[in-house]
């Protein structure tokens, strides 16, 4: 703004300014460490320092990054514990991320004694915020009952807060709420809607399940073809289940050539991540010979 855009200079500047200790340029300083942006080579432990120097100053962003580098143990030995301490003060401040971080330390039992009901509780306070991540996961907690009184219901309501800001996770809850009539009234249009929006994120689990209404013909026009497209997707990202369905497809020749050496590709594929309907089609086809050389022992 004003000046040619230099990130050498802006580094030059932060430095400056961290160097009489300035908490914002101290904190940008250390993004830039973390990051390894802005003409500045990668280091976990100057990151460290200054979000430290930052953090202590109650700069809210550096103690939640801060915490951030003991949660992963970038730049520090990894502790939750101390992870925890410094979400929490930033969280104390009222930041988001820091609430959505210590919920998800509590729901999970991260450096704290696990506890839904505290998970909730700073879960609420950063969904209030719309952090769409925190949102998504008081959700679930109200889907499960964890923390909360068990209720569809309003578990559907805070998947809808966070889908409609693109979230793919809570796109995919809301799709799988309709296609079950979870806290709404079963309908496979908009299941197959909300599959969609995930499934265009690159959503492994909503692009399997797009293609299961593809293939049952729910919501959407039947079409094996179509279905194959949307499980070949998932399972080249590593879904069991569609790397199954995707060998059902090429076993029986619905919506590709039938081709048992490919079958048993994707069953085996399926199989190796312990998917059971996916080891016994595997046992049939060294049964059968399908694909393989006929084998009693192995199936």
């Amino acid at each position: 703004h004003g000046v040619e855009q230099s990130y050498e200079t802006a580094v030059e500047w932060y430095r400056r300014a961290a160097d009489q200790g300035d908490a914002k340029a101290q904190y940008n300083l250390g993004v830039c460490y973390q990051n390894g942006h802005h003409g500045v080579e990668q280091n976990g432990d100057l990151a460290v320092e200054w979000f430290r120097r930052a953090a202590d100053q109650d700069y809210a962003d550096a103690q939640c990054n801060l915490g951030e580098c003991y949660y992963n143990g970038h730049g520090v030995e990894q502790s939750y514990e101390t992870a925890v301490e410094w979400y929490r003060r930033a969280a104390d401040q009222g930041l988001a991320d820091a609430q959505f971080n210590l919920g998800h330390c509590y729901y999970n039992g991260f450096g704290v004694e696990q506890n839904y009901v505290l998970a909730v509780e700073w879960y609420r306070r950063a969904a209030n915020q719309d952090d769409a991540v925190a949102q998504c996961n008081l959700g679930h907690c109200y889907s499960n009952g964890h923390g909360v009184e068990q209720s569809y219901e309003v578990a559907v309501e805070w998947y809808r807060r966070a889908a409609d800001q693109g979230l793919a996770d809570a796109q995919f809850n809301l799709g799988h709420c309709y296609y079950n009539g979870f806290g709404v009234e079963q309908n496979y249009v908009l299941a197959v809607e909300w599959y969609r929006r995930a499934a265009d994120q690159g959503h492994a689990k909503a692009q399997c399940n797009l293609g299961v209404c593809y293939f049952k013909g729910l919501g959407v026009e039947q079409s094996y073809e179509i279905a194959v497209e949307w499980y070949r997707r998932a399972a080249d990202q590593g879904s069991a289940n569609a790397q199954h369905s995707l060998g059902e497809c090429y076993y029986d020749g619905q919506g590709v050539e039938q081709n048992y050496n490919l079958a048993v590709e994707w069953y085996r594929r399926s199989a190796d991540q312990g998917h059971a309907n996916a080891q016994f089609n595997l046992g049939g086809c060294y049964y059968d010979g399908h694909g393989v050389e006929q084998n009693y022992d192995l199936a």
